[in-house]
């Protein structure tokens, strides 16, 4: 996990050791109800990088669930659904064109993809019902 936001300018990292077993709900400063768990973590960045930092300190927490290099990955909201799998619109000489493809990892703002599209292809994000495939198209 990366500890962001710390007073420090670059995150720390950490592992995390446990994630409680039941959660609770907070009211938020502008009265929304959050859903939250504890989570305990350790430091795996050297000690000099946060020993200042003292109980009680604010943070901001990234969690890295998956990560890997050189992933070709697409907006989620480029994404459909399409028979039993996934589609996007790609752009090829001002048209759109329904590709068909197969997703891997995705965190609700970017997918994985793993075929059916190559490096440089472009998509379209947010496609509106009236784009079909061969419809033309224009940048936007």
């Amino acid at each position: 996990m990366l500890f962001e936001r710390w007073g420090g300018e670059q995150p720390l990292q950490g592992v995390v050791r446990v994630v409680e077993p039941f959660g609770f709900t907070k009211i938020s400063a502008l009265g929304v109800e959050e859903q939250r768990v504890n989570v305990i973590a350790d430091f795996t960045s050297p000690r000099q990088d946060w020993e200042r930092l003292g109980d009680g300190y604010r943070v901001e927490a990234r969690f890295v669930i998956w990560q890997d290099h050189d992933v070709m990955q697409v907006p989620a909201g480029s994404l459909f659904r399409r028979n039993e799998g996934w589609a996007v619109f790609g752009v090829e000489n001002r048209q759109a064109r329904l590709r068909a493809v197969q997703v891997g990892q995705r965190n609700g703002l970017v997918a994985q993809i793993l075929g059916g599209l190559n490096e440089g292809d472009q998509v379209i994000n947010h496609p509106s019902d009236e784009v079909e495939d061969g419809v033309r198209i224009r940048e936007r």
